[in-house]
């Protein structure tokens, strides 16, 4: 009785963990991302640019185009 209690505590306790909204960096939000502050040159400062975060540039537009072969 006292595992299958541990256990449901455990869970309830796990299930707690997870997304909660929230970005860990202001840069990584869509919103801030024509900000002065995440942008160059004030971003360079503490290396907090939207393009570093994410790894790509999100302003920068690219087209895909899928060839489907009858």
């Amino acid at each position: 009785m006292k595992r299958l209690l541990a256990a449901v505590a455990l869970v309830l306790a796990a299930s707690g963990c997870g997304y909660d909204g929230y970005y860990r960096y202001e840069c990584q939000d869509p919103e801030n991302w024509e900000e002065d502050y995440c942008n160059p040159p004030i971003c360079l400062v503490d290396n907090m640019c939207t393009e570093t975060l994410l790894g790509f540039d999100p302003n920068e537009i690219t087209e895909t185009t899928e060839t489907i072969d009858p």
